[in-house]
């Protein structure tokens, strides 16, 4: 009789190896928290800033790689990781300082920084965010599987908190303006 034993451990190593390179990472917990929070703005994105009954200071501002924006009168104001509430205070609180005496500000995000996607797509590169998009729909807009992706999951790389963080998620999964989308390569 015939020993199984060199098979069964000859099947054990292949599964260890096969295990270990696949370098599963799944989403840490923090990815999905950061999509129930306010949004945060970062470099990239653009805002909107009203001053009521100040038409001279009404515009749009980008916030630069520093993560400030730059406002007439005022100078340098930090956007980065605040939200758009954050920066309305900010101003307002500049502002009054020998500017205008009650200042009325409203800040909203007029465009957000854009997302990356990478891998196995038709045309990969950088796109504009839009509220609502998902994997899918991202990597519809940069033309699709190629025919080697893996359509099941995909790694997400994002920005929490200022922690880069890379997590895989099912194509379903909301985005967030500035994530980097990785799509790879099936292995059969």
């Amino acid at each position: 009789m015939k020993s199984t034993l060199p098979l069964c451990q000859a099947l054990v190593a292949v599964m260890l190896v096969a295990s270990g390179c696949s370098s599963y990472r799944p989403a840490p917990a923090a990815f999905h928290e950061a999509l129930d929070q306010p949004y945060r703005l970062g470099a990239g994105d653009q805002i909107r800033v009203t001053v009521f009954e100040q038409e001279g200071l009404t515009n749009t501002y980008s916030v630069d790689q520093s993560g400030y924006i730059s406002f007439p009168l005022v100078g340098a104001v930090p956007a980065r990781g605040n939200t758009t509430q954050q920066v309305e205070a900010a101003l307002a609180a500049k502002l009054r300082q020998g500017y205008l005496r009650d200042p009325d500000v409203s800040v909203e995000v007029d465009r957000y920084r854009p997302i990356f996607v990478m891998g196995e797509v038709g045309a990969a590169g950088q796109y504009s965010y839009v509220p609502g998009l998902t994997v899918q729909k991202a990597v519809a807009m940069a033309g699709g599987y190629s025919a080697r992706a893996n359509q099941g999951n995909v790694d997400i790389t994002r920005d929490i908190n200022g922690k880069v963080m890379t997590g895989r998620v099912v194509t379903s999964d909301p985005l967030l303006p500035g994530d980097t989308i990785y799509v790879r390569e099936r292995l059969f």
